[in-house]
């Protein structure tokens, strides 16, 4: 977002006229993104980072999430993690070969959860409620998975990707 936007003020007035805020940057670069992101209280942060170090091993932590880092950094927002398990080049559909994908969408704000949860179905995913910000630890080494799936020694391509079957239980 930063490198998009270019100029610090331009950034600023990004968030601050956004209601949903996606954190679409490099993992390095969240913490960046978010100051100069300024005032986010209330705002839905939607963090979709994949952790990945230099040699693109994976950076994550299951004690805690990049997502729970970014809501220290961002007090005030509402911080969902989601879209991190889907390749770029299905987001857009919300389907690979015209079966929709779920999109695993993790928080601690119900309302921000559901926002991202309905932004999913518009979009044409078949959105899942993960549960609590804490999962995000869960969905990070997920979307790690699915890039080794998709580049890494088995190299399926970017046309993969996850689904839940199942129905909630009631």
């Amino acid at each position: 977002m930063c490198q998009v936007a270019g100029q610090h003020g331009e950034v600023r007035a990004a968030g601050s006229w956004g209601d949903i805020i996606v954190l679409a940057v490099p993992a390095p670069a969240r913490a960046d993104a978010i100051e100069k992101l300024g005032d986010v209280e209330g705002k839905t942060l939607v963090d979709p980072t994949n952790l990945l170090n230099a040699d693109w091993s994976y950076a994550g932590n299951l004690n805690k999430s990049g997502a729970e880092q970014v809501q220290e950094w961002a007090r005030g927002a509402r911080v969902v993690k989601a879209f991190n398990t889907v390749f770029a080049q299905n987001m857009a559909s919300g389907k690979v070969d015209g079966e929709p994908l779920s999109l695993l969408v993790a928080g601690d704000h119900d309302d921000a959860k559901k926002q991202v949860l309905e932004l999913g179905k518009a979009l044409g995913f078949e959105s899942v409620d993960a549960g609590p910000l804490a999962n995000a630890r869960y969905l990070e080494a997920l979307g790690f998975l699915n890039i080794q799936l998709g580049y890494g020694a088995t190299k399926y391509g970017a046309n993969i990707g996850f689904k839940v079957i199942g129905k909630l239980a009631k």
